[in-house]
């Protein structure tokens, strides 16, 4: 036999609706969001919808006739670079390659893990705090939004903020620190 419910429990269930209840994604979700250190589901569900049209596009793509063979050629090219230049793909070499893309290949391209690859971080847990921090930066704009994917091009630039203590943690550990540079 169930209770009958209190009042302030009757009045949160006003507000909850259990026949349009969202579930949740499922244990993958939950393992993605613990590996790639995801601060909201959002974020995943972001991924994944990219991924899956990119898998669409890529599809189309490769089922298009042979009347269309320049056209098809032309934006494969496109498509090719654009992900090869964000970084999901690693070659440009064939339409395939596209059908393999997942959420996971973006969530690779984010920051934190970005500082991982670079051995800026010891762990991803670390990479994130540092981030949020605002001890990194990339280029001259020091970013806290751990979020932020980036491409190829911009890899390379990835440093440590100019006023971090960690970066005159690295220069001193190294012997590189310069009393004039970090005096201002």
């Amino acid at each position: 036999m169930v209770r009958q419910l209190r009042y302030p429990e009757r009045k949160l269930l006003r507000r909850l609706s259990l026949v349009s209840w969202e579930a949740a994604g499922g244990l993958a979700e939950v393992r993605a969001l613990r590996r790639y250190r995801l601060g909201r589901r959002e974020d995943w569900a972001r991924y994944k919808a990219l991924a899956r049209a990119v898998r669409g596009l890529a599809r189309r793509l490769r089922d298009l006739g042979p009347p269309s063979a320049a056209f098809r050629a032309r934006c494969t090219a496109a498509l090719l670079g654009k992900l090869h230049g964000l970084g999901v793909l690693g070659s440009r070499r064939s339409l395939a390659l596209c059908e393999k893309v997942s959420a996971a290949s973006f969530c690779r391209r984010r920051l934190p893990c970005v500082l991982l690859k670079l051995r800026m971080a010891q762990d991803l847990r670390h990479a994130v705090a540092f981030v949020e921090q605002g001890h990194v930066r990339v280029g001259p704009e020091v970013v806290t939004d751990p979020a932020l994917l980036v491409p190829r091009a911009v890899e390379d630039f990835v440093t440590w903020a100019d006023g971090s203590r960690l970066r005159q943690k690295v220069l001193d550990y190294n012997q590189e620190r310069d009393d004039f540079d970090l005096a201002a």
